[in-house]
């Protein structure tokens, strides 16, 4: 499969995404709603549940599975109110030592003129700053399409597990492409340099796990995705929280240098 195969892989319509994983590993999940500033972005669902009988927060980016859900819900592309429920929900989970999961699997955070008019860069610029210094751990699990900064906002982590197929870019192929080759048709060209799938960035240094998908089921990948996070936490309990933090730091401080 090429790079661009595994980028169509991970916008199939009908690809599950976090919510049906939530659905499937998290017990008595309890959505929580709104940014208490401006509205609540239904492109980020949020809440509290049970993994394994520990109390955790979850947050995903959610697309919507009908085409009228999907418009709803801005085709998953979160505005600056989405981030910002995202950051309340963080920090109340360090409030009451609850570890955060994430589910990222979006094209990107949405660039229309009211996220710009309400601060969407920002939002974006507190995500990074306050995750970096979160003390409590967070797991990120790439789904789908993990697309620019929209994706970030949700990745600064202590561990990124990304799925066989999913894939995770600075920029989507097309628009790598039009800026490089004036051409959105070279695509897959642009897809196999910029190194985005799973395998490109588990060689990188930047995803710490694969979770492969061959021809399971997504009730079957819940199973092995249940397994992982539960292993991830008990080896993340082990690190002192400063430890846990500068190892944090250090991991981004690396990533940048990549690039």
């Amino acid at each position: 499969m090429s790079a661009y195969d595994k980028v169509l892989a991970a916008r199939a319509s009908d690809r599950a995404m976090g919510s049906f994983y939530i659905g499937q590993i998290i017990d008595n999940f309890i959505e929580l709603h709104g940014d208490r500033s401006f509205g609540d972005d239904g492109a980020i669902v949020g809440g509290v549940g049970y993994l394994d009988k520990r109390p955790v927060t979850v947050i995903t980016m959610h697309r919507g599975e009908s085409l009228e859900e999907r418009m709803k819900r801005n085709f998953g592309c979160p505005s600056p109110e989405g981030y910002r429920k995202a950051l309340r929900l963080m920090k109340q989970a360090e409030k009451f030592g609850r570890p955060v999961i994430c589910f990222v699997g979006s094209p990107g955070a949405y660039c229309g003129i009211t996220a710009e008019e309400r601060g969407q860069g920002q939002a974006i610029a507190q995500n990074l700053w306050e995750m970096a210094a979160l003390e409590t751990p967070i797991l990120t699990v790439v789904t789908g399409e993990g697309g620019s900064g929209g994706a970030l906002a949700l990745s600064v982590c202590d561990k990124l597990i990304m799925f066989e197929n999913a894939v995770y870019s600075v920029v989507s192929p097309e628009g790598c492409a039009t800026i490089l080759w004036k051409d959105a048709n070279r695509a897959p060209d642009a897809a196999e340099v910029l190194g985005l799938t799973s395998a490109d960035l588990y060689r990188l240094g930047i995803a710490d796990e694969i979770l492969p998908e061959g021809d399971k089921t997504p009730a079957e990948i819940a199973k092995d995705l249940k397994k992982t996070l539960v292993s991830s936490l008990k080896e993340i309990d082990k690190v002192h929280i400063s430890r846990l933090l500068a190892t944090r730091y250090e991991r981004y401080r690396r990533i940048g240098n990549l690039y």
